[in-house]
């Protein structure tokens, strides 16, 4: 089930996506849920066009928790070793957008770059899970984009700017809760032209071993979201090009990136 979250005439839910086609396309249509995703819920049979409302990013999660130099190759291309574990960072809530929404530059970088991941998203509180309940704590995936501040991350040890600034995470288009994501294709494109192009098979750790890696450390929410990491082919992004992650099996988000300010 494709789950996404909306606003329409100034209030806000959950809906069940049903039909077929894309967000552009038009032939789809939302089911508005009764409560919340997380728990068990009902679908109301109130059924608005996807082309009415605006698509919100699908999950306000409590944190983000991204893994970085998961795929090789990408590990190989910004000149770096494959790390002995993962490496784990932190994008603040407030680096959150949905499907549509600007990717402003930052005034304190000049370069730019799009990392196409898949994300997990969790369903309940965990901690310390064992790797045979994994698929238990996952309520989904969705499409990202780890926007990231390349000069500032070379230059400062730490990547909280780099990587946390406001818009630096788009999430969406919405949560596909019933997908295996052991080997899917990610893409990025910017103006059409493809830049991104890897499998989820890739990934040094799988996501049972980021899963548990992170929750030996820390409790994970119902709506907290795994950065998985992103393919080989990452590049720059400049004011006014519009930039696309697809994930086979989810969707495309899509976002314009604006001048701040």
């Amino acid at each position: 089930m494709r789950i996404a979250r909306f606003s329409i005439d100034g209030n806000v839910a959950f809906g069940a996506v049903e039909g077929e086609g894309t967000v552009e396309s038009g032939g789809l249509v939302l089911d508005i849920i009764k409560g919340i995703p997380y728990t068990d819920f009902e679908l109301s049979g109130t059924k608005v066009p996807l082309s009415k409302v605006r698509l919100l990013p699908p999950v306000l999660p409590n944190k983000i928790v991204a893994i970085g130099r998961n795929y090789a190759e990408h590990a190989k291309e910004l000149g770096h070793e494959v790390p002995e574990v993962p490496v784990a960072f932190f994008k603040p809530t407030t680096s959150v957008i949905g499907p549509g929404d600007a990717i402003e530059y930052p005034s304190f970088s000049s370069e730019l770059h799009h990392e196409a991941e898949l994300a997990v998203v969790i369903g309940r509180m965990c901690r310390e899970v064992p790797r045979e309940r994994v698929k238990d704590v996952i309520f989904g995936y969705t499409c990202a984009n780890d926007v990231t501040a390349r000069d500032v991350q070379k230059r400062e040890a730490q990547w909280a700017r780099a990587k946390g600034f406001d818009t630096s995470c788009p999430l969406g288009p919405w949560v596909e809760t019933d997908l295996d994501p052991s080997d899917l294709a990610v893409q990025a494109t910017v103006n059409g032209e493809q830049r991104q192009l890897g499998r989820t098979s890739e990934m040094i750790r799988s996501i049972e071993d980021l899963v548990v890696h992170i929750t030996e450390a820390m409790t994970l929410l119902p709506g907290d979201v795994i950065l998985t990491g992103t393919p080989a082919g990452v590049g720059p992004l400049t004011v006014g090009d519009e930039v696309a992650v697809t994930i086979e099996g989810i969707g495309t988000l899509t976002n314009r990136v604006i001048k701040r300010g």
